[in-house]
């Protein structure tokens, strides 16, 4: 994906081929969005094999950037991987750089070209984390005076060596990122070490609690997804937005949204139910029972986020895949949205299904991933895993009859669409 002629001065330059890009997230103390890692793959020819080529990073960025890296990442920061081959190229100027963490890899072979290289970079502005570090070396005593964060990956590190390393790297005043952060015990573990950062999706892992109940504004939300799914006529469900004052304000807001993409300003529930119709109406109390909690101090913004980024991901896909079937693209923003319900009422998703009136279809794909819908949402958890999960994506796509180029496009258009929707439901 680099072009390998070198010259005798300055940068290489970069040709951009298919790729894949994922992004995941990494949360601070408080489990709120702080920033994604970006994750690219170049998609091969032949075998379902992608490579772990970091120098294939630099080609995909100028991409990335070009399409637009505030689709990508939104007002969040985007920590990329690069290595001594990325640092030597013109990648650079391609990148903002108050929005960009550069991670280099304690293994990379450190020559005193790409030492000085890293201290130019620093010297204009970039930032730096120490990626993939498990102890002292000489390259850490090398890079570690300018890197701003430290990433220690959790699956790799005995937690009797974290304790160590962590509060020396604080005194030296650095921000420490924990890696792969699978479970809530990990996580826990790690901020009492004095952890800054959180990466991994043990947020969206459901913790299953014996008899949990659904909050009044979560059970308000879910009495009006029944009336609008039902045959009850528009007045009684504006009767019944009306009866809950917080609800009736959310909705509003969140109907504004430029996601909506609404022609005028919708001023009253009135308008909201008749312009809207049934079918965005249950689109966005689906997003609003994500943003609820997020109104009682517990920030679930990550899940938020990653809830409608599913929903339309999918929903885009099935647009692609069955344009002559519109119902497909609303069954997969539902499939999408409703993935994660589990872990945001703590209840198993056959309960949540008794509940909530579902076809065969989403039922199917929900419990378990089959069917058209199931291989969309296996696809997108792929994609959010795509380091750990490479090898499942390129069957899919092919049989699925979609390039990489195609992909990626609707991830971007997934990735901004949420991140609107998220800047209007908090």
């Amino acid at each position: 994906m680099i072009d390998l002629s070198l010259h005798d001065t300055g940068p290489r330059s970069l040709r951009v081929r298919e790729f894949y890009l994922g992004r995941q997230p990494i949360l601070d103390r408080n489990q709120t969005l702080f920033g994604y890692e970006l994750l690219f793959r170049n998609a091969p020819v032949g075998p379902a094999h992608i490579t772990n080529e970091l120098s294939a990073t630099a080609a995909v960025i100028a991409h990335a950037s070009q399409l637009g890296m505030e689709k990508t990442i939104g007002d969040a920061l985007g920590f990329v991987n690069v290595d001594a081959d990325v640092l030597m190229t013109d990648i650079f100027s391609f990148l903002p750089r108050e929005k960009v963490v550069l991670e280099v890899a304690e293994t990379m072979p450190l020559t005193p070209q790409v030492l000085a290289r890293i201290t130019e970079l620093a010297g204009h502005g970039f930032r730096f984390a120490l990626d993939d570090l498990t102890g002292d070396s000489p390259n850490v005593a090398a890079l570690l005076p300018l890197a701003e964060y430290v990433k220690m990956d959790m699956r790799n590190i005995p937690l009797s060596t974290l304790t160590k390393l962590a509060p020396r790297f604080r005194q030296d005043q650095k921000k420490l990122v924990a890696e792969k952060v699978e479970t809530r015990e990990e996580f826990k573990n790690c901020l009492d070490l004095g952890f800054d950062y959180f990466q991994g999706y043990y947020f969206a892992k459901p913790v299953i609690m014996s008899g949990k109940k659904l909050s009044p504004s979560q059970l308000a939300v879910m009495e009006l997804m029944t009336l609008v799914t039902s045959e009850a006529d528009n007045l009684e469900i504006e009767r019944a937005i009306k009866r809950d004052v917080s609800l009736a304000l959310n909705l509003l807001r969140l109907v504004n949204t430029p996601a909506v993409g609404a022609r005028q300003r919708i001023d009253s529930l009135s308008q909201a139910v008749t312009i809207l119709g049934r079918r965005q109406l249950q689109r966005w109390l689906q997003i609003m029972l994500y943003a609820e909690p997020s109104k009682r101090g517990h920030s679930m913004t990550p899940l938020l986020m990653l809830a409608t980024t599913r929903g339309r991901l999918l929903e885009l896909l099935a647009g692609k895949l069955r344009p002559s079937q519109r119902q497909a693209a609303d069954v997969a923003f539902t499939v999408g949205i409703m993935s994660l319900m589990d872990t945001l009422f703590g209840i198993p998703m056959a309960e949540i299904l008794s509940q909530i009136p579902v076809n065969e279809e989403v039922s199917e794909a929900l419990l378990y991933r089959g069917g058209f819908f199931g291989d969309l949402l296996k696809l997108a958890e792929c994609i959010e895993r795509i380091e750990e999960m490479d090898d499942h994506i390129v069957p899919t796509l092919r049989d699925l009859a979609m390039s990489t180029d195609e992909l990626v496009e609707l991830e971007m258009a997934a990735f901004e669409w949420s991140d609107n929707v998220v800047r209007y439901a908090l």
